[in-house]
């Protein structure tokens, strides 16, 4: 690992297990200071042992979709570190299985509030706190199912297609100094996709060119290149990771596709 975040300051929502505690792990392992956050305090307090990091990571527990949580979460990340370089929004929920013509309402608006409004109000803390002062990056996670029309995850993947367009909005409003950059991941190995891919693996991962199934240090190490200094040319742009699944299934209907 190189030494390319040092003396940055990171926060990572949705940072307890998975993909965020992924990139939280790749960021500390090259430098970076790091706040985690996550909805569920024991499992974070537990994240956080497991970083190992000692007074380079500390943890702030609450939703996402809270401005109080927020707030605080952004204080205590300037408290302990004396900056805010780089925000990950990871932070997402799903709670709707089935087709969207027939989904809760009260769900849908949820699955928005968390998945894209959440998203947009960290941008504007951290923004008002640090960002638009002295730059920085922004990384949201998204889903390769915002990139297409897929079944059964309708009201999921149209909020990612919203966070992918955001990220485009971000981006154009708020260059030169912060640059704005989505990932795109397919099937991930985490608990919060497990519904997908649990008990047949093996058969799920054939149906990719690449012949497995995404894990979280995928996605971490696309993360953290977006959000270094290799990519100071790039804002703007969701880049995808998905083993190839994409090439052969551009509509989307024989992979599910939440991360």
């Amino acid at each position: 690992m190189s030494d390319r975040f040092a003396g940055r300051a990171a926060l990572v929502t949705g940072a307890s297990r998975g993909i965020g505690l992924a990139i939280a792990e790749r960021l500390l392992a090259e430098g970076a200071r790091v706040c985690i956050t996550a909805r569920r305090a024991p499992e974070l307090e537990e994240a956080l042992r497991s970083l190992g990091a000692g007074e380079r990571a500390i943890a702030v527990a609450g939703a996402s979709d809270d401005a109080e949580h927020r707030r605080a979460a952004v204080a205590a990340t300037l408290e302990a570190f004396g900056a805010l370089d780089l925000l990950v929004n990871n932070a997402a929920v799903n709670p709707l299985y089935g087709p969207t013509v027939e989904a809760d309402l009260d769900a849908v608006r949820t699955i928005f509030e968390v998945n894209v409004v959440a998203a947009l109000a960290w941008v504007q803390e951290a923004h008002s706190a640090w960002l638009g002062a002295h730059g920085g990056a922004v990384l949201n996670v998204a889903s390769a199912g915002g990139l297409i029309a897929g079944e059964l995850l309708g009201p999921y993947n149209v909020s990612k297609a919203a966070l992918v367009h955001l990220t485009r909005q971000l981006a154009l409003e708020l260059g030169p100094g912060i640059r704005v950059n989505a990932i795109a991941p397919a099937v991930v190995k985490t608990r919060f996709a497990r519904a997908l891919y649990e008990d047949h693996d093996a058969e799920l991962a054939a149906l990719y060119p690449l012949r497995r199934l995404g894990e979280p240090a995928d996605t971490a190490a696309l993360a953290a290149f977006l959000l270094s200094g290799e990519a100071s040319w790039i804002t703007g742009q969701t880049v995808v990771a998905d083993g190839g699944i994409g090439l052969s299934d551009p509509g989307g209907r024989r992979t599910p596709t939440p991360t």
